[in-house]
């Protein structure tokens, strides 16, 4: 408060002369509100009046606050006891100073600290993001195509393509297969925003305790982000772009597409992309027929595909799917009787997916595919001409024989291909086990076919103007220093060239390809159908030069259909899953390649082979008219048979991979009876048919077209030369079979 302004000193009125006598009645400075409280009253020490002992400080403040208390005692009146005590507690629990500075202390610098942190995280996730396309640019990648493989009937024989399978609508599973993988992978999926916090804080933890990377914490949406944008490194950062990328995929695409993404491009082991490719791999049928156990296990699978495979370790799949079944009966998704099912009835996988022959012909498809239709944009199907009880019977026969004559024999591998009369490949084997080899040996595999290729030799002979009655000398004989055997050992002297084509003798094979030249030969059987480089010298007439049995089972398909080259092939069409035709294949072939008279001669001598030659075996119980010819080369590193019906044409060969001599096997045994089991099964409910060109045969054969040159002692024996060939012949009258075929048994007394 300011001071007052200095004042003259009032003078106060009195009542008489004696003023000391006198009350007085001024005010003194104690007196004033604002003045200090005195115990002295209004004299000071000299006792005089108007004069005033100054108090210490002190003493005025106790007095001031001795009188406060008392006032405010009075004014309430006092306070009892209990509220002075509780007073006093409540202020015994006060928080000591010091404490309450440090917490304040600590919680501002714990916010200061966690906005670092943000700024921090945020401008990592913006260094790592930079590195990305412009958002303008990000779009999910078209799904590889998926080519599905199909037979004649429409079955399913494969399914090829970088993903193995097809790609299917979430609607067209069953419920529980996309539950099985929320249930094991991301329980939250439905609820979260592309992370879960609540999984990366358990897995941190439990990588944390367990000292090293137990459990991962990624979703479906992050999993799904590294599939379709990411490589599979783990780095800081490709795991900040996979939470970026986590955050877009949930921001344009609703939960049902993300899962419907995921299930059909998730990796799931064997090479199967998606859970219709793993359902075919392992199940042998589509996802959309899987069992509650059987989508356990494919779930299962997105942990470890390799370890948790059913076809590598059932065992530790199946603990794996109960554990899948027991977090789906967690979860709400199947109920107690559903899980106690399915675990009392585990999923089974099929081994034939991996074994099944039918392999070879889904890879010769894919092989052949881009002729046809270049790049490959979307899905697509591919009807084959493969028939499937043909398949099978040809793979039952082909494994049953080397089962039983792998030791015996000494064979290891086999192929088996057969064609029908227009080209189209109806069956093909290319070995014993797809699991073990994929090399598909009835396409790729160039062998020696031995006297299997002596059919094109007699073939030159015949339209040189020789007839099957022509006679040669089966004897030794030395060409330019080359002294061909035949197997027996054993000459026959004079032969037709129907006995000798029957027995195989090398000799008289030799004979024939000198007189016609080793280039005609070679150009037959070209224009046949043979693709392979044919080496143009004599040894060719016995099968020394390599071939694929595909080809040359199409070089022999035109005995059976009357003369006619085919091309084969595999492919009938190729439309897309809406329809659309993409290619179909037209009648075109290589025309005609033998004159009809010539087919009805090589089909009387070949019908022979399997009548009263080496191929007796291959005779098929039916009664059905067939040709055929066998063939082993060269130390018997090969035994082939190769023969027809009016329908059907099949080619069979084993051997060893190694090129290896098998244990003697020759053409006339393993193969032929092989071939017999294949041809007898694939004829079931086809009509029989006779060979092109032998029912129209007259009983007296035609005189040659042209003379003949007679070979002389320059041909290499250095005996006599070899007499013409008889003309005409007779007819036995018996009923049993028509024209020809009796005179040979006239011929040869049916032996």
């Amino acid at each position: 408060m300011a001071r007052r302004a200095k004042r003259q000193p009032r003078i106060e009125p009195t009542f008489g002369s004696d003023s000391s006598s006198l009350l007085d009645l001024r005010l003194g400075p104690q007196d004033r509100p604002s003045a200090p409280a005195s115990k002295t009253g209004s004299k000071g020490k000299s006792g005089k009046p108007g004069t005033r002992k100054k108090s210490s400080p002190k003493k005025s403040a106790k007095s001031q606050k001795g009188k406060a208390r008392t006032s405010q005692s009075n004014r309430r009146g006092g306070r009892s006891g209990a509220k002075r005590r509780s007073r006093k507690r409540k202020s015994s629990f006060k928080m000591p100073a010091g404490l309450g500075r440090l917490l304040k202390r600590g919680a501002y610098w714990s916010a200061v600290l966690g906005i670092w942190c943000v700024i921090a995280v945020v401008c990592v996730i913006g260094y790592y993001a930079a590195y990305l396309p412009p958002t303008s640019e990000w779009q999910v990648p078209a799904r590889p195509p998926n080519v599905k493989i199909v037979a004649m009937n429409g079955q399913l024989i494969a399914n090829r393509g970088d993903t193995g399978g097809e790609a299917v609508r979430l609607e067209q599973l069953p419920p529980y297969l996309p539950n099985a993988v929320i249930a094991i992978e991301d329980r939250r999926f439905r609820s979260h925003f592309g992370i879960d916090p609540i999984g990366l804080a358990r897995a941190a933890y439990t990588n944390v305790t367990s000292g090293r990377v137990a459990q991962g914490g990624s979703t479906l949406t992050q999993q799904l982000a590294k599939n379709l944008f990411l490589e599979p490194d783990r780095t800081i950062k490709r795991k900040i772009q996979e939470l970026v990328l986590a955050f877009w995929l949930e921001g344009e695409y609703s939960k049902d597409e993300i899962l419907e993404m995921y299930l059909n491009r998730v990796y799931l082991g064997s090479g199967a992309y998606g859970v219709d490719a793993a359902a075919r791999r392992y199940f042998g049928k589509s996802a959309r027929l899987l069992t509650v156990a059987e989508a356990a296990t494919i779930a299962g699978l997105l942990k470890a595909p390799s370890r948790y495979s059913p076809a590598r370790n059932p065992d530790l799949a199946e603990d794996r799917a109960q554990l899948v079944l027991a977090a789906m009966h967690e979860e709400g998704y199947i109920s107690s009787d559903e899980t106690k099912t399915a675990i009392a009835a585990p999923a089974k996988a099929i081994r034939r997916y991996t074994t099944a022959s039918e392999n070879y012909v889904a890879d010769y498809v894919m092989d052949v595919l881009p002729h046809f239709v270049g790049s490959i944009d979307g899905d697509i199907i591919v009807d084959t001409t493969v028939d499937p009880a043909m398949q099978q019977a040809a793979e039952t026969a082909l494994r049953g024989a080397l089962e039983e004559n792998r030791q015996k024999l000494g064979v290891s591998q086999g192929a088996i291909v057969t064609l029908d009369t227009a080209g189209a490949i109806k069956a093909m084997v290319g070995g014993a086990d797809y699991a073990k080899s994929q090399f598909n040996r009835a396409v790729y595999a160039k062998r020696q076919p031995g006297s299997a290729f002596k059919p094109f030799v007699y073939l030159a002979a015949l339209e040189s103007g020789m007839t099957p009655q022509t006679v040669r000398q089966d004897q030794p004989i030395t060409i330019g220093g080359w002294s061909p055997q035949n197997y027996t050992k054993e000459h026959y002297g004079p032969v037709t060239l129907t006995r000798s084509l029957s027995l195989s003798l090398n000799t008289v094979a030799a004979r024939l390809a000198h007189e016609v030249g080793a280039g005609t030969v070679a150009n037959t059987a070209k224009r046949l159908g043979v693709t392979s480089d044919l080496k143009k010298n004599l040894s060719l007439a016995l099968g020394t030069s390599e071939v694929t049995p595909l080809e040359i089972a199409g070089a022999y398909v035109p005995f059976s259909n009357g003369g006619y080259g085919v091309l084969p092939h595999v492919i009938r069409r190729i439309r897309t899953v809406d329809g659309k035709t993409l290619y179909s294949r037209s009648g075109d072939g290589r025309g005609r390649v033998v004159e009809r008279r010539d087919v009805g001669n090589m089909n009387l001598m070949m019908s022979e082979t399997l009548l009263t030659g080496t191929g007796r075996k291959a005779r098929l119980d039916s009664g059905r008219p067939a040709g055929g010819k066998t063939g082993t080369s060269q130390d018997f590193r090969d035994a082939w048979f190769i023969g027809y019906t009016g329908n059907l044409t099949t080619a069979v060969w084993f051997g060893n991979d190694d090129n290896s001599p098998t244990k003697k096997a020759t053409g006339g045994s393993l193969p032929a009876a092989t071939w017999k089991a294949v041809m007898d099964a694939s004829h079931q409910g086809l009509p029989i048919a006779d060979l092109p060109g032998v029912p129209n045969l007259p009983v007296t054969v035609a005189a040659p077209r042209k003379p003949q040159a007679q070979p002389t002692a320059a041909v290499g024996s250095g005996r006599e030369p070899i007499p013409p060939a008889p003309v005409g012949g007779g007819n036995s009258g018996n009923g049993e079979r028509r024209g020809p075929l009796n005179l040979l048994r006239n011929i040869f007394g049916g032996g």
